[in-house]
């Protein structure tokens, strides 16, 4: 006989109560939430700013592979069955015979993609591990407002057909170029992905609005949600409840209170 503890392991993720739908997550996590804090804060700088995108994006990847990604039961012999037949694990693990394509949007997106990428290597089987690499830049108007953005150059590995495929980018602010990239894939690159998700660190009610707008079928976690331009009758309102109202962009699509631009800060160029 084997014991069936584990042979439906269940995964309840603290997720913060709102109106976006059933595709945003907005992760409540106070250990993770207490680094991002200190990642975003005046006074934090390099070393200490990436390895705190490092660990914050561990850890969210971790998340969505335990909420997202199908899982097998297996059979597996350990070191004990050398001493007994009963030393054997049976139980849910990931299937480790999954496509995952993590997306790099440089610049920001860089290293948490490449943290992804080594995670997702350890995780399922490497062969069907790739990762796309997409030259982005935001097109501002002559007040220095963000109009769009425009792709100048990507490297694209292969299809994405039944792959899952991730793009890890820090923050979701005004959702113009997440939404450009994403169409490439959907238009451009062959193939149907199984699943199509977002991870970023801090998500504005505009980037949401636009996303779920442009593309409903994708599905978005975040750790935080920044909404610091909202009028007084916002704050202390559920998420989304009064969406409308809610902004978090200032008019030069920066978030508030957010953390500064993350290209900048993660790669000290401010050009």
């Amino acid at each position: 006989m084997r014991d069936t503890l584990y042979a439906n392991v269940p995964f309840r993720m603290n997720e913060m109560t709102h109106h976006y739908g059933p595709h945003v997550h907005l992760v409540g996590n106070p250990f993770l939430l207490s680094q991002l804090a200190t990642l975003c804060a005046k006074g934090t700088l390099q070393p200490q700013i990436n390895r705190l995108v490092e660990q914050l994006y561990a850890d969210l990847v971790k998340t969505v592979i335990n909420a997202e990604f199908p899982r097998k039961m297996v059979t597996i012999p350990t070191r004990m069955i050398d001493s007994t037949p009963l030393g054997i694990y049976q139980g849910e693990v990931v299937d480790p015979q999954l496509r995952v394509v993590t997306v790099n949007i440089a610049r920001a997106g860089t290293l948490p993609s490449q943290v992804t990428y080594d995670l997702l290597n350890f995780t399922v089987d490497p062969s069907l591990v790739r990762q796309d690499h997409i030259i982005m830049s935001r097109m501002i108007d002559a007040a220095q407002a963000v109009v769009g953005s425009e792709i100048g150059g990507a490297k694209i590995g292969g299809d994405i057909d039944d792959a899952f495929v991730l793009f890890p980018d820090p923050m979701g602010a005004t959702g113009g170029s997440l939404s450009t990239a994403i169409s490439l894939y959907k238009t451009k690159v062959p193939g149907t992905p199984r699943r199509i998700i977002t991870l970023n660190l801090i998500v504005t009610p505009e980037y949401l609005r636009r996303m779920t707008k442009e593309h409903p079928d994708v599905i978005i976690y975040a750790l935080r949600l920044d909404r610091g331009l909202s009028p007084p009758e916002v704050f202390g309102t559920e998420p989304g409840l009064l969406w409308d109202k809610e902004r978090g962009l200032d008019d030069r699509q920066y978030i508030v209170p957010g953390g500064g631009g993350f290209g900048e800060i993660m790669n000290n160029a401010y050009v």
